[in-house]
């Protein structure tokens, strides 16, 4: 759908060849400056935000600045200052809306501030928070046991943290304990989590993840756009039986990774890889982990875990970030025959499995099936990646586009047939986006890959604009 006025969204500051749109909630924008270019326009949304009265983008900055670690970075120039959001949208200090294309993959899994979560929160609040799983609470209680029916097989001993990392990282403990073997393989441009253990399982996703650990080695990636084998997943997998049979003794604490890369660039591993994989790394006494904390509940629209699209049975899933829909909660699940090695050690985690958080997962749950957002990830998506698809048709600066369901990848090049990566350019888009209305992630090994992966809730409204503004900033590219 497209307009020759500006919508709300795309009120204030804006490009130079726009007008300021008025301030007035009921009137549309003013027209265009200069050619009466069409531009894209937001589906709409029966909701306003109240009135901000907080401090400025300028002062927020200032004492970010000055008191927070110079490693916290923020996206644009000019930063948004966010202070609200309703589902797929969020809203500024200024009352704009902005489609969220990105935040759904961090934070929320069924939408901004959804009602069902929200109660859940505040009601759980109101009875109760406390520490760990020491006492009983029926809230931990009813969703271990939602979370255990997702799963088919001996999958059904759930291990509850705050975070992926903290889950990742308990995983390789729980492998490491059971197979009494210290070597973990992983893939190169994974990302598995920020403390010691998952930055040295990250291995190459950048430089500034990985950190150097011993007895953890690195495969090469399946990547079916820059690896040297194309899409053949058996090729690739030799690697691993190299690793195994050069790199080690011969036996193998873990192997794990992601069925989706999602800050490597939302890189689905080639076809055939994870099957040959895990018979091999079987076959040397290891556990097979995977990382569903990005492609997880029902996100690729065609299963509820990424997994199960190549058709392998883990021995332990962690996940975390969407379980929450933003409140932060992880999840390891594994077998009771591995579960028995903590029984053994000290472990325990202050916080995972508290009252709020777990009442906010299974309010999550529960929407996921009410609202049938695994079935409209499919659709939604399906859809979005045909679109894209029409655009690399249109543009020479789209390399590839990638991924499944609402977890997709739009990688931006500067020549089709060397693959060099378009670095400046996809920054340029997305400051362009931004000012149109629509907020959006990157990533990849080199920063150049568009990562799409909104709340489930997204429509094809949605997805229609979405492609709209990245069709219409990339011709003025």
């Amino acid at each position: 759908m497209i307009q020759r006025i500006l919508p709300r969204a795309f009120s204030g500051k804006a490009s130079s060849f726009l007008r300021t749109a008025t301030a007035s909630q009921s009137t549309l924008a003013q027209p265009l400056q200069k050619d009466d270019t069409i531009l894209p326009k937001m589906p709409p949304f029966d909701y306003t935000p109240p009135p901000y009265t907080g401090p400025s983008a300028e002062e927020i900055l200032s004492k970010r600045q000055r008191y927070l670690s110079p490693a916290v970075f923020h996206f644009y120039k000019n930063p948004i200052n966010l202070v609200e959001g309703k589902m797929q949208y969020l809203f500024d200090d200024k009352g704009r809306r902005y489609l969220d294309a990105f935040g759904g993959i961090a934070t929320v899994c069924v939408g901004h501030c959804h009602p069902q979560v929200v109660d859940a929160i505040v009601n759980q609040t109101n009875r109760l928070q406390h520490s760990t799983i020491l006492y009983l609470n029926p809230a931990i209680a009813d969703f271990v046991e939602a979370l255990a029916s997702k799963f088919s097989g001996d999958l059904k001993v759930v291990y509850f943290t705050n975070s992926g990392t903290e889950a990742n990282e308990l995983a390789l403990l729980m492998a490491r304990l059971y197979t009494g073997c210290h070597d973990v393989i992983s893939i190169r441009n994974g990302y598995h989590g920020n403390a010691a253990g998952t930055m040295g399982a990250t291995a190459q996703s950048s430089y500034k993840f990985n950190v150097v650990q011993s007895g953890v080695h690195h495969a090469q990636n399946p990547d079916q756009y820059r690896g040297i084998f194309g899409s053949d997943g058996l090729k690739y997998a030799r690697d691993v039986e190299e690793i195994v049979t050069y790199g080690t003794s011969g036996h193998v604490g873990a192997f794990i990774s992601e069925a989706i890369q999602g800050v490597g660039g939302i890189m689905e591993l080639a076809p055939g890889y994870l099957p040959a994989v895990y018979d091999t790394i079987r076959k040397a006494g290891g556990l097979c982990i995977a990382d569903e904390v990005q492609s997880g509940f029902g996100r690729t629209g065609s299963h509820f875990w990424g997994f199960e699209a190549h058709g392998v049975m883990p021995d332990i899933v962690t996940m975390a970030k969407g379980i929450g829909n933003g409140i932060p909660l992880g999840a390891v699940i594994t077998t009771p025959e591995i579960a028995k090695v903590l029984s053994y050690r000290s472990y325990f985690n202050t916080f995972g499995g508290n009252p709020v958080c777990t009442a906010a997962g299974l309010a999550v749950l529960r929407v996921i099936e009410s609202e049938n957002l695994q079935k409209n990830s499919f659709v939604v998506g399906s859809h979005l990646k045909q679109r894209l698809t029409s655009l690399k048709e249109k543009f020479d600066i789209i390399g590839d586009v990638r991924g499944r369901g609402l977890m997709l990848g739009v990688e931006l090049v500067k020549d089709r047939q060397l693959k060099t990566p378009a670095k400046m350019e996809i920054l340029h888009i997305m400051e362009q986006m931004k000012e149109m209305g629509v907020v959006i992630g990157k990533g990849g090994f080199f920063g150049n890959v568009f990562r799409i992966t909104p709340p489930l809730c997204f429509t094809k409204a949605d997805a229609d604009f979405l492609v709209d503004v990245m069709d219409y900033s990339l011709s003025k590219l």
